[in-house]
């Protein structure tokens, strides 16, 4: 059995070269990172109970990125000292995350790999799953592969897309179509997910749900907020028991 949806990775490899400019086809996801980046940050600090004010306040976690793309979350939680692996299932992303954290002279463990292949024989205290969930096949071998990876009381991070009529309308209709922020097709409504679709998954793995976090854009300001309305973008914990 596979978690790989092969058109899904075809679709993102084409635009592999692109991760890393700012106003190419990824300038949503750099828009977005700071505020997912920082609520990340915040929350390990809190559960594992680190000191805020190091340079480096991530460096006793071993963290795991699955989809990490192009290293766009990576980079920025190995400079605060953290110990992390990203892997995605795409050739071309994994080559692109690689130059790039060598030219910055980062060392990042990056693999071209899917978590059910088991190729990773670690334990991580935080697996992040971000912005993936809604492009796999086999979500529940896709999850239960990602804890298999979590040590216990470990935290696992699902940041996704509800779905509902307004993300339709917001993340698809406006965001492909009208202000053509993503390419048309780069997301599919009917593999979007709610809290509790998530919620109930986390569940069945033995975790405990710690929090859910709305995401809300301002097209004034041009940036990204936390907020309580789960209603398009948002991001669920859980604690492995």
């Amino acid at each position: 059995m596979t978690t790989i949806n092969q058109r899904e990775i075809q679709k993102f490899s084409k635009l592999a070269d692109q991760w890393w400019d700012a106003n190419g086809k990824f300038k949503p996801l750099h828009a977005f990172n700071p505020i997912r980046i920082k609520y990340i940050i915040d929350k390990c600090i809190s559960h594992f109970k680190l000191e805020k004010k190091d340079s480096k306040p991530l460096t006793s976690l071993k963290i795991l990125d699955i989809g990490c793309g192009g290293g766009l979350v990576c980079e920025p939680l190995k400079r605060l000292g953290a110990d992390i692996t990203g892997i995605d299932a795409s050739y071309q992303n994994i080559e692109v995350a690689k130059i790039h954290a060598k030219k910055n002279n980062l060392k990042i463990n990056y693999f071209n790999t899917s978590p059910e292949k088991k190729e990773i024989n670690e334990r991580f205290d935080v697996v992040l799953n971000l912005e993936v969930v809604e492009h796999v096949e086999n979500l529940d071998l896709f999850l239960k592969s990602a804890s298999d990876m979590l040590k216990k009381n470990g935290i696992m991070f699902v940041a996704t897309i509800n779905r509902t009529f307004e993300s339709y309308i917001k993340a698809i209709v406006g965001a492909e179509y009208i202000l053509r922020w993503l390419p048309i097709g780069t997301h599919d409504w009917q593999k979007f997910l709610t809290p509790n679709e998530i919620e109930n998954k986390f569940k069945k793995l033995n975790f405990s749900k710690l929090e859910t976090k709305g995401f809300k854009f301002n097209i004034l300001s041009n940036k990204w907020t936390l907020s309580s309305d789960c209603s398009v973008n948002y991001i669920i914990i859980g604690k492995k028991d």
